[in-house]
């Protein structure tokens, strides 16, 4: 019985390993061509797969061209911009020049004071023993001289209470970029809350975007207003973010970061120009002391200057060496950074 079985299995055996054999056989064609249309799937795959991958290199890489282009075109426009800028900046007219240092001075009435400061120096210059003929000299320097130096002074000064400010109100406005604010709020917040003459630039951006100037144009604009190379690099900072896109917070953060290392170091350089400075101020002032010193001891030695043609002719070469010499000490002192 046990043999029996044995022999049973054992054909049994052999039945399943001749269906198996036959079954490979049969279907040997089949699953080689399964097994090569798996792999070509699979290479087809990873052809695919590489493919995009080198699309969206290539893509990366256009895109990366195109914004390099476009940054590349918005500078040009802008340096061709700050050009025509620069050339009312150097040489503006009256005009301009009375905005810039925050006068609300009408032309005519400019000319006006001008025509009587020059009267009233001329009246001075005369009722104070100079000779009849230098009046009209006087007059002029009165009428052009003073009030132009006056418009400079108050522009300088405008100037100096800009940048003392401008860097604060960069950081009011990144704050404002960064809290979900848009740019618009934060530049009418600058308009309503800043210290002038900030205040004032600012609100003439929000009038000016008020008529249908875009913020970016109208802060290109600051700089004719403010002539200062702080008021261009926010503009075109704002430019530059509105064609080709970017971080503006961080922008305006960096923006505020050099205009402070820009503060710090004008105040350095003052610091260290300080001894020539006060050189050339104690140079310029010596030959007025020494008159007056002189005037007080020997009043009538150094009136002959005075009351002679040609002391007069040594006073007006004096005058004119005198003022090279501070030019060319101003020249000297006068650090650009």
């Amino acid at each position: 019985m046990f043999g029996f079985d044995l022999a049973q299995l054992g054909f049994i055996l052999l039945v399943v390993l001749a269906v198996a054999a036959l079954t490979y056989v049969l279907f040997f064609d089949s699953i080689a061509w399964q097994k090569k249309a798996d792999e070509r799937l699979n290479e087809v795959k990873l052809a695919a797969t590489d493919s995009l991958g080198k699309f969206t290199i290539r893509d990366k890489q256009a895109e990366a061209v195109k914004r390099r282009k476009s940054v590349h075109d918005t500078l040009k426009d802008l340096e061709q911009r700050q050009k025509l800028r620069d050339k009312n900046i150097k040489s503006p007219p009256l005009k301009m020049l009375m905005q810039q240092a925050g006068m609300k001075v009408t032309l005519p009435q400019f000319y006006m004071y001008s025509f009587i400061t020059g009267a009233v120096v001329a009246g001075l210059g005369v009722m104070l023993g100079s000779p009849i003929y230098l009046a009209p000299g006087l007059f002029l320097a009165g009428a052009l001289g003073l009030p132009r130096w006056f418009i400079y002074f108050r522009r300088q000064r405008r100037i100096k209470a800009f940048l003392h400010e401008f860097p604060n109100a960069i950081d009011v406005i990144v704050r404002a970029i960064r809290s979900g604010l848009p740019l618009n709020d934060g530049i009418r917040l600058i308009a309503q809350e800043a210290q002038e003459p900030v205040r004032g630039e600012f609100r003439r951006i929000v009038d000016t975007q008020q008529v249908g100037v875009s913020i970016p144009e109208a802060a290109m604009r600051m700089s004719e207003f403010m002539p200062c190379s702080e008021a261009s690099f926010f503009g075109i900072v704002i430019q530059i973010q509105a064609q080709a896109g970017g971080n503006l917070s961080e922008a305006l953060g960096n923006l505020s970061r050099v205009l402070r290392d820009r503060k710090k170091m004008a105040a350095k350089v003052q610091a260290l120009s300080m001894e020539a400075k006060a050189s050339a101020y104690i140079i310029g002032a010596l030959p007025f002391i020494v008159a007056f010193l002189v005037y007080l001891t020997s009043p009538q030695y150094i009136m002959i200057l005075f009351n002679t043609s040609s002391g007069n002719f040594l006073l007006a070469c004096a005058g004119a060496w005198m003022s090279i010499g501070i030019m060319v000490m101003k020249k000297m002192i006068n650090f650009k950074f």
